[in-house]
C-alpha cells in the first residue's frame, strides 16, 4: 500500500503540465542523439548541465533521464536502416537489424526494437519504484566506514565491467581520484595542488571535466570518420510482424530485460555491456542460432530490450546511495548537486515528489517514446543528411557559451579545451574516459568518508574490517579482482573492446 501511495505521489508531480513538457523535451532531445552518430547521452547531458541551472530540479533530473532512456530507443534506428548505431549500446543491434533490413523486414526490425525497448523500461522502471525503498532504509545503516567500502567495491566493479584494457581502466580511475584532490583540504581548509592559480581553489569544474573530454573530444573524433551506409528507409513498407516473429521475439525480450535490469545495477555495467551481454545469450540459447549475423529477429530484441532494462535501473544505486555506476548517472549526480542535492537515501525522505516525480517520468517517458519512434522512423533518417560539418561549429558555440555561464569564468572554457585535447589522445589510446569521470566524481566522497571514519574511530584503521558491513563489501571487491584475473573475463573485454 505504501509504495502505491508513494506512485500516486510521483504520478501526481509528473502529471504537471510543466514536467510533462520537460519529459516529452527529453524523450525527443533522447531520441535525436540516438539517431545522430556520435553525440551520445553522455556528451550531450554534459553540454545541457549549465542549462539546468534555470529549471526547477525536479524538470530538470525529469529532462535528463529522458534524454538517456530516449537516446537507447533512437539509437536502433540508424542501426538497423544504415548499419550506423547511433548509440554504442546499438552496436549490437545493427547486427542483425541491418541484415533483415536488407531482406525487406526493417519495419518489423524497427517494431520489434521498440517494443522491446518499452516493456523492457515499463518492467525495470517498476523494479525500480519497488527496490527503491527498502534499499534506501539499508542506506540509513551505511556509516563513513561503509561509504568508503562501497566505493572502493564501486570503483574496481569499474575496472573489471569496463572493455579493453585492465591497466588502462585502473589507470583512468587512478587519474580520476587524484584530480578530485585538487582544491581545498576538506579538513584543514588549505589549498593543494592549485599550483598558485587561485582558480583551482574550488577544484576543477566537473562540467568542465565532462564537456571537454566527452562533448569537445567527441566532436574531433566524429571529424575524422567519413562515408555512410546504405539506406533502406525506403524498403520500410510494413511494421507488423508475423505471428512466428512474436514467437521468437516474446522470450528473447523477456530474457534482455532480466539481463539488462540485473546489469544496469552494477557499477560499471551499463546499457552497452547489457546488450552484449543479451546478444551472447540469445546467440547461445537460440533454436535458430544459424541464423544469427544473418537477420535473427532474436538478435534485435534480446540487446534492444537489455539496453533499455539497464537505462532504467542504472537509476537504483544512484538514487539509493548516491553512487553512480556509470558515467551518465556520474553526469546525473553533478545535475543534484547543481541543485543542492545530496544524492541518497535521504533523497527519498527529504525530497519524496522529486525521487518519486522522477521515477513516474519514466513510465510517461517510454509511453511518449513508443509514440515518438515508430511513426517518425523517416524524418529521424532524413536528419542525417545534415553534414556534420554544419553541426560541429554550432555544438562548440554551445559549449562554450554553457562552460562561461557556471561561473562567468573563461578559465573554465580553457580547461575545458585542455580536456577535450586530452580526451582525444585518451580516444588515439584506446582508453575509455568513463572511468576517470567515475573516479573524479567519487574520489571526494571517498576521500571525506575515509577520513571521517578515522575520525570517529580514533585512527584506527581496522574499522573498515571490524564493522561487519564494510567488511562484507571489501570481500565482494576482493572478489571482483580474482574474477578480473580470470583467462575468461579477460577474454571477453578484450571481444567487447574490439566490437565496439
Amino acid at each position: 500500500m505504501e509504495l502505491l501511495a508513494n506512485l500516486s505521489l510521483g504520478f501526481d508531480t509528473a502529471f504537471t503540465l510543466q514536467n510533462l513538457m520537460y519529459c516529452f523535451i527529453g524523450c525527443v532531445l533522447g531520441t535525436l542523439i540516438g539517431v545522430l552518430p556520435g553525440l551520445g547521452p553522455v556528451a550531450t547531458i554534459a553540454m545541457l548541465l549549465p542549462a539546468t541551472y534555470a529549471l526547477p530540479p525536479i524538470a530538470a533530473l525529469i529532462m535528463l533521464a529522458g534524454i538517456y532512456y530516449g537516446s537507447q530507443y533512437g539509437g536502433s534506428t540508424t542501426a538497423i536502416l544504415l548499419n550506423i548505431p547511433g548509440e554504442t549500446s546499438s552496436v549490437v543491434t545493427a547486427i542483425d537489424g541491418y541484415q533483415m533490413a536488407r531482406r525487406g523486414r526493417g519495419g518489423v526490425a524497427l517494431f520489434t526494437a521498440g517494443m522491446g525497448s518499452f516493456f523492457a523500461g515499463c518492467v525495470a522502471t517498476l523494479i525500480l519504484a519497488a527496490f527503491a525503498a527498502p534499499l534506501a532504509e539499508v542506506a540509513f545503516k551505511f556509516g563513513p566506514a561503509e561509504y568508503f567500502s562501497l566505493m572502493v567495491l564501486g570503483l574496481i566493479g569499474a575496472v573489471v565491467l569496463a572493455s579493453g584494457s585492465l591497466i588502462k581502466a585502473i589507470g583512468m580511475i587512478i587519474l580520476g581520484l587524484l584530480m578530485g584532490l585538487i582544491g581545498t583540504d576538506v579538513n584543514s581548509g588549505a589549498a593543494r595542488y592549485t599550483f598558485d592559480v587561485p582558480q583551482l581553489a574550488d577544484g576543477i569544474g566537473f562540467v568542465s571535466v565532462a564537456m571537454g573530454v566527452f562533448g569537445f573530444a567527441e566532436i574531433m573524433v566524429n571529424l575524422e570518420k567519413k562515408g555512410t551506409g546504405e539506406s533502406f528507409i525506403n524498403k520500410v513498407t510494413t511494421l507488423i510482424p508475423t505471428w512466428t516473429d512474436v514467437k521468437r521475439m516474446t522470450p528473447s525480450i523477456l530474457r534482455g530485460t532480466t539481463i539488462g535490469s540485473l546489469l544496469g545495477v552494477l557499477p560499471g555495467g551499463g546499457a552497452a555491456l547489457a546488450a552484449f551481454g543479451a546478444y551472447s545469450v540469445e546467440k547461445k540459447t537460440s533454436k535458430h542460432s544459424e541464423e544469427f549475423g544473418k537477420g535473427a529477429i532474436e538478435g534485435v530484441a534480446g540487446p534492444e530490450a537489455a539496453n533499455n532494462a539497464a537505462a532504467q535501473t542504472s537509476f537504483i544505486p544512484l538514487l539509493t546511495l548516491g553512487i553512480p555506476p556509470n558515467a551518465v548517472m556520474a553526469l546525473m549526480v553533478g545535475a543534484m548537486t547543481i541543485h543542492n542535492i545530496q544524492p541518497g537515501p535521504q533523497v527519498m525522505t527529504s525530497n519524496p515528489t522529486l525521487f518519486w516525480g522522477l521515477i513516474a517520468s519514466m513510465w510517461i517517458g517510454n509511453f511518449m517514446l513508443i509514440l515518438l519512434n515508430l511513426p517518425l522512423i523517416g524524418i529521424w533518417v532524413k536528419l542525417l543528411q545534415i553534414p556534420y560539418r554544419y553541426l560541429y561549429p554550432a555544438i562548440l558555440v554551445f559549449c562554450c557559451i554553457g562552460v562561461y555561464t557556471v561561473n562567468n569564468s573563461i578559465i573554465d572554457v580553457y580547461i575545458t579545451a585542455a580536456f577535450g585535447i586530452i580526451g582525444y589522445l585518451f580516444f588515439k589510446l584506446g582508453c575509455e574516459p568513463a572511468p576517470l569521470l567515475l573516479g573524479f566524481v567519487l574520489g571526494p566522497m571517498m576521500e571525506e568518508n575515509f577520513r571521517r571514519a578515522l575520525l570517529l574511530s580514533r585512527g584506527d584503521f581496522t574499522t573498515f574490517v571490524t564493522r561487519p558491513l564494510s567488511l562484507g563489501l571489501l570481500i565482494a571487491a576482493a572478489l571482483l579482482v580474482i574474477i578480473v584475473t580470470l583467462p575468461a573475463v579477460k577474454k571477453s573485454r578484450e571481444q567487447v573492446f574490439v566490437e565496439e
